[in-house]
């Protein structure tokens, strides 16, 4: 397993996809407690990142304004790197930029974050079910979620009667096994026990993120 330790300022750089997941799990508990720390905030850390980039985790979410990465996890400057889509969707891009993270800046985890009331994943059932699709580009966004959930609903099936919860659910453990599955370094990656990646849905009600899916080794989930 590569491993590397990176002392930055009070922090030091996880080693191992375990230690990167606590990372996470220990800010968004603050973040729900409403006692954030704000750590590598200040006019300190933003000089020492300055000519080099230490992420402890690439993070995969959805662009959602109400679902800011390094505030939900309670971090700062260099700790994060982070990619969002609409939706949370997939394209070679994403992927790319994905892989940098773990290969070239040394990530030791990935994380898909996924949410409840998602309007991508809402468009895709109404796509599903309705046929209605939106104009323009956002079409784009809506066609890469339907893979996820279009065994899930019926042509012609009253909104009414679909669980958001289930598709959106279904969403983010499907996203995580298309990383695995289309990018051969970070399948790699996981074999080696180097990496590791994890579906976590966020609650927007309660601040609160939970485990929907994990491939490779993160120690108690």
């Amino acid at each position: 397993m590569r491993r590397r330790a990176v002392t930055m300022g009070r922090v030091t750089t996880p080693l191992t996809p375990a230690e990167a997941w606590s990372e996470l799990q220990s800010g968004n508990a603050r973040f729900v407690s409403g006692a954030m720390q704000h750590p590598s905030q200040d006019v300190g850390r933003r000089a020492e990142v300055e000519h080099s980039q230490h992420p402890f985790a690439v993070l995969f979410g959805c662009s959602d304004s109400r679902v800011a990465a390094e505030i939900i996890f309670d971090r700062g400057l260099g700790d994060l790197f982070v990619v969002r889509t609409a939706g949370h969707v997939l394209d070679t891009t994403v992927i790319g930029s994905i892989e940098y993270g773990v290969e070239v800046l040394g990530a030791p985890l990935v994380v898909v974050l996924g949410h409840d009331s998602c309007g991508a994943v809402a468009a895709a059932a109404d796509a599903l079910a309705q046929g209605s699709l939106p104009p323009g580009f956002v079409r784009a966004v809506v066609d890469r979620v339907i893979p996820s959930i279009v065994g899930m609903i019926s042509a012609g099936e009253p909104l009414s009667n679909v669980d958001a919860a289930a598709l959106g659910h279904e969403h983010v453990k499907h996203t995580v096994r298309m990383l695995q599955g289309y990018s051969v370094s970070l399948a790699e990656a996981v074999a080696e026990g180097r990496c590791a990646i994890v579906g976590l849905e966020y609650a927007l009600a309660d601040g609160r993120v939970r485990v929907a899916e994990v491939v490779g080794d993160i120690g108690a989930a």
